[in-house]
């Protein structure tokens, strides 16, 4: 967490505070989150700058700046973007931008994971990310000929980014039991109605997710400091040993590529 659902509910709500909102102050109270530039050049360049457009590419957030710089935000586990100061003050607060019009965003992360660039070329931090899967160009043709380049278990290259972009741990699990996959079927030898069906749950798992403002399982957080609702409709994800919402069966729980991994075992067939 943050997957794809929380980062698009986390663009789309920063938007209308932001945009067209000048820099006047950048507080990095853990400098090692900038990666790129230098946390002294990283500060001075963003001074001034107005954005003018919020973006997100997987997990990527990319804020465009009138400079033609990108500042490019990834919230790693446990990191969250805030309109206001959190409950707990600047505790777990590890940066902070001010604006012209005295508001402020605040980015909390309480294990520090979290990292941030300032670039002229975004792809210099998202450049290896695979297709996007809720565009209209992501394809059953498209979705098999990336998976079709790997052996391993269909779960773990859902979660590899290059393979597609967004995609995590809990949607992965989700995507799969609608699509009637067991986690643990080698990639490259899903059949292609099979495929069909996991292009089809992906974006229906994603959407949905979107719908429910994301899932705050552990650390998610809106930036208005609210949760979102999408894990209350969870079918297996975290459900371990409640009953399938389909046939009853309980739902197992097992390391995959040491990815906790929910299913069902009467639902989702090895084989």
């Amino acid at each position: 967490m943050p997957e794809l659902p929380e980062v698009e509910t986390i663009k789309s709500e920063i938007s209308p505070y932001l945009i067209g909102r000048r820099i006047t102050n950048v507080t990095l109270f853990w400098e090692r989150m900038v990666r790129q530039p230098s946390a002294a050049e990283f500060r001075e360049r963003l001074n001034g700058q107005r954005i003018t457009g919020v973006g997100r590419r997987g997990k990527y957030l990319l804020l465009s700046l009138c400079g033609g710089d990108t500042l490019v935000i990834h919230l790693k586990l446990t990191g969250s973007l805030w309109l206001k100061l959190p409950p707990e003050g600047d505790k777990f607060v590890r940066a902070a931008i001010s604006f012209d019009d005295g508001s402020h965003i605040y980015f909390r992360d309480p294990r520090k994971f979290g990292k941030m660039w300032l670039v002229s070329d975004k792809s210099a931090a998202t450049g290896d990310l695979g297709p996007e899967p809720l565009e209209p160009d992501f394809t059953p043709e498209v979705l098999a000929t990336r998976l079709q380049r790997h052996k391993i278990p269909v779960k773990a290259a859902l979660l590899d980014q290059r393979v597609i972009a967004g995609v995590g741990n809990l949607y992965a699990d989700e995507a799969l039991f609608a699509a009637k996959v067991h986690p643990m079927r080698p990639a490259d030898g899903l059949t292609p109605e099979e495929i069909k069906r996991l292009r089809r749950s992906i974006s229906d798992v994603l959407v949905h997710g979107i719908d429910n403002k994301g899932a705050s399982v552990e650390n998610y957080y809106r930036p208005d400091g609210t949760k979102g609702n999408a894990h209350a409709e969870f079918k297996v994800a975290r459900q371990r040993g409640f009953p399938c919402p389909n046939c009853g069966t309980p739902i197992q729980y097992m390391k995959v590529r040491g990815r906790g991994t929910y299913f069902c075992p009467k639902c989702q067939p090895p084989a």
